[in-house]
């Protein structure tokens, strides 16, 4: 059954663009000791490497161990009350890509109070109901995106950001993702004054647009290793399987749908469409889908930050995107942030206070009692979500 296989549905452009993406735990030398928050550790943790003191000299963990909470407190006791602790490159990166997901049940109440949950839990009954009857109910779909446009249109734009941006459970990333791209089109179309007829026909076409990959096969689709020549070509397949699923939509769904991974230098699948011959739609659509995959945790990947998503839809929006649409994404997407917790690098907890346009991946933060601007060696790893 498809249940089993939406853990880290996505294309291999979205993996080309997570390895493009900033993300300074990757660039470390993975034997390098760098100085990081103690909060980062947590029970169950496997220590591949020795964890020294806040000085980096003293040996607190041996490699090799799987931490208690009895641990925890040890290194705590043993670090002379310094909320830093110094761990090798690896240990960094393994830290943020396991750490379990923050405050669940504060985002799990914001999803119910919103109707996130309900829509998250019945796109994950259409796509079950796809991968089994290769069909589509269009009634319960149509009652999907409604009830979706419905939302978007009572809910505060930073409480919808802040569900999107959510460090959410891995094995619900293909429901999520396509809610997600529904709700940042609609939120786009609204920045662009797009009708309110159209900014429903994007929610529809966001939710639908990925609907082709419950066609593909659960091992090349939920792979968390580089694919294969043979299943990328596999993998693109997704496109074409959602024109055809949505035979009973009228043709412009259908195309929009299956043409968001068309870019406007021609390079895109599966019709190497350019620029003006792709539709606005498909091209709006493109955008939601790159940044949700950037800022999403799945199998092989740790989430990245907004900035991170918006630098990089900025740095190609030359080559691969609509530049007007990215320009008035990346305009419009950081004033919904403000004032918002992020996780840093290190691990620590601070607050989004400004952005240089000209800057975008480096914002402003409020670490402990200081305003500063964070760069290569202290940036935002992800948003922390604690409403």
């Amino acid at each position: 059954m498809f249940k089993n296989v939406p853990a880290s549905s996505t294309s291999p452009d979205e993996r080309a663009a997570d390895k493009a993406a900033i993300n300074v735990s990757d660039k470390k030398n993975e034997n390098v000791l760098v100085a990081v928050s103690i909060s980062l550790l947590y029970e169950g943790m496997v220590v591949h490497d020795d964890i020294y003191d806040s000085t980096g000299n003293r040996l607190l963990i041996t490699g090799g161990n799987v931490l208690s909470q009895t641990h925890i407190e040890r290194v705590k006791k043993l670090n002379s009350g310094n909320d830093t602790i110094h761990v090798t490159g690896r240990t960094h990166k393994n830290m943020l890509a396991k750490r379990p997901n923050i405050d669940i049940d504060s985002r799990s109440e914001v999803e119910e109070s919103t109707g996130y949950k309900a829509a998250k839990d019945s796109t994950f009954e259409l796509l079950e109901e796809m991968a089994s009857k290769k069909s589509i109910d269009m009634n319960s779909l149509h009652a999907v995106s409604d009830e979706l446009s419905s939302r978007l249109e009572s809910t505060p734009q930073p409480v919808i950001i802040s569900l999107i941006n959510a460090m959410a459970p891995v094995d619900e990333y293909l429901q999520r993702h396509c809610v997600n791209v529904g709700l940042l089109n609609g939120l786009i179309g609204r920045w662009m004054g797009l009708s309110d007829v159209d900014i429903d026909r994007l929610v529809l076409i966001g939710l639908l647009h990925d609907c082709g990959k419950t066609m593909l096969p659960p091992k090349v689709l939920n792979s968390p290793r580089a694919l294969t020549a043979v299943e990328y070509e596999v993998i693109k397949k997704h496109a074409d399987y959602t024109y055809d699923l949505l035979h009973e939509f009228p043709q412009k769904i259908r195309i929009a749908s299956s043409s968001h991974h068309e870019r406007v230098n021609g390079s895109g699948y599966s019709r190497k469409l350019k620029k003006n011959d792709i539709m606005l739609e498909a091209r709006i659509t493109a955008i939601s889908d790159t940044y949700d995959a950037i800022v999403s945790r799945r199998i092989y990947q740790t989430p990245k930050s907004p900035f991170c998503a918006l630098a990089l839809l900025e740095e190609q929006s030359v080559d691969l995107y609509d530049c007007d649409i990215v320009r008035i994404f990346v305009e419009q997407m950081p004033k919904e942030l403000m004032d918002k917790p992020v996780m840093m690098s290190d691990g620590k907890i601070a607050v989004l206070r400004g952005y240089d346009p000209d800057d975008i991946n480096f914002p402003t933060v409020e670490l402990g009692n200081k305003i500063i601007k964070s760069h290569e060696g202290l940036n935002i790893a992800s948003m922390f979500n604690d409403d």
